[in-house]
């Protein structure tokens, strides 16, 4: 299985290797000055760390009325989708707002896998409701929606694409006071509890892109393991697949002080920095715990010890790339997700075609960690050992081929569909999900190597078969 497959991505990746950039730039040594980048603009020379305060427990979701009241809500909005409205953790905020006397009104119309057409619904919501403070109970889709609905009732003369990212939007930054948001994380995998982005599909372009400022992050993340238990079985492998990818690609994206331009002002400083020596600790932290623990998740639903783990590896793994932001998994994710054609996704209560985000990330990575490994082998021979390769006698060009061998037998244990053939696309589709990539340069300019459109081709055929 792992021999054909690498082959067949050496093949397709060896044209790349006489173009690779081996410029001591590239290097991963923090103590390095700022400088020049090879563009010549100035490169930075500091990171920013904003995470949201998080509470961890069992049973801590009960918590959240008396929060409220001790921020002096009086009109929360408490937003969530129609499948987990019915379900024990909305039960259980709702609870406790009665309890505590806090007056709030549902909004359980949140689409999983948002679009700019669903985010303005709940904005409409949001701007009719004036509220006070919001509470988001759900995944990244929930979580993301909650976001934007603060973010636009809070700024109600803005145009939508103002604060989208550009090139897609303007990027302006967020200078407007949001309302308190309390996140309260059903899934294990986006991390979202602890950043200041929201992804959706732009259905004009089909394809995904999203509002990144430390601004629009949540007040506060309630991490409540017993949420976890109620998850199906591809729910927590896709979400855990979105963790593995939040910690590989920000251990090894462009570290901080190669990134440029070099902010004039502070706000303009981008929510995704490049890797850096604190993002780095809770990345690999969390890589640990998903090697440990993933598969016993996915495998055994009453496994409290490990899906409570995946629940803080998501919540590690949000901190580290929230900050150091992640590359070219994401960035060619999107259009895998964007463009999807009838594929349904099991396990998934829905009424479209849907490829879940953690699915359309993890079936490039063994393509794209072959084509990144060379600018930072050692950090990919040491995630290849964390997954557990045998790394003792590896040789440094090796590195890629080991880490794509690891995570193709970690990707073919967890039963997940061999590559994008799987899911419905073909070599006909790759022009247009190279497309879909090339508006996605938040993500994509911090990969450590530069790629072309030839490039991102290669990566995309290479994908599409895994085993």
């Amino acid at each position: 299985m792992a021999a054909a497959a690498r082959a067949r991505v050496a093949h397709l990746l060896r044209q790349l290797e006489r173009a690779a950039c081996q410029c001591p730039g590239h290097s991963h040594t923090y103590s390095q000055a700022p400088g020049l980048s090879p563009s010549g603009k100035t490169t930075d020379y500091a990171f920013e760390m904003a995470v949201s305060n998080i509470r961890y427990g069992a049973g801590v979701t009960k918590e959240v009325g008396m929060d409220l009241q001790n921020m002096g809500a009086k009109n929360v909005c408490l937003m969530t989708d129609k499948n987990l409205s019915q379900l024990p953790p909305v039960k259980t905020v709702m609870d406790s707002l009665v309890k505590n006397g806090i007056n709030f009104k549902l909004y359980d119309s949140v689409r999983v896998e948002p679009t700019d057409r669903s985010f303005m619904e709940a904005v409409e919501f949001a701007k009719k409701g004036a509220f006070d403070a919001y509470v988001a109970v759900g995944g990244g889709s929930t979580m993301d929606t909650c976001k934007a609905a603060n973010l636009y009732a809070s700024s109600p003369h803005s145009d939508f694409l103002d604060y989208v990212n550009a090139p897609i939007g303007k990027g302006k930054p967020v200078t407007v006071p949001l309302r308190p948001l309390i996140a309260v994380p059903t899934t294990s995998g986006t991390g979202s509890e602890t950043t200041g982005v929201a992804i959706f599909d732009y259905e004009h372009l089909k394809v995904k892109t999203g509002i990144a400022s430390r601004a629009i992050k949540p007040t506060l993340g309630l991490i409540d393991p017993l949420h976890t238990l109620h998850m199906p079985e591809r729910v927590v492998a896709n979400s855990g697949f979105d963790v593995l990818c939040h910690a590989l690609e920000s251990y090894t994206a462009l570290p901080y002080h190669m990134r440029s331009p070099c902010p004039s002002n502070p706000i303009t400083r981008p929510a995704y920095q490049g890797s850096n020596p604190i993002s780095d600790i809770w990345a690999v932290h969390a890589l640990q715990i998903v090697a440990k623990y993933l598969k016993r998740a996915v495998r055994n639903p009453d496994d409290l010890e490990a899906r409570s783990n995946m629940h803080l590896a998501s919540a590690f793994a949000g901190i580290g790339f929230g900050n150091a932001g992640v590359h070219l998994c994401h960035g060619m994710s999107y259009p895998i997700s964007g463009l999807v054609k009838k594929y349904k996704a099991k396990d998934y209560k829905v009424d479209h075609p849907l490829v879940p985000h953690g699915l359309s990330v993890v079936l490039t990575s063994p393509a794209v960690f072959t084509f990144t490994a060379q600018m930072s082998p050692e950090r990919h021979l040491e995630m290849a050992e964390i997954l557990g390769a045998d790394t003792r006698t590896a040789r440094i060009p090796d590195a890629g081929p080991i880490l794509a061998d690891t995570l193709r037998k970690f990707l073919f244990d967890l039963d997940v569909d061999d590559g994008l053939a799987a899911i419905g696309y073909s070599k006909a589709d790759i022009p247009a999900l190279v497309k879909g990539t090339l508006p996605q340069e938040r993500v994509t300019k911090l990969a450590p190597r530069p790629q072309s459109e030839e490039d991102l081709s290669v990566l995309f055929e290479a994908s599409m078969k895994l085993y």
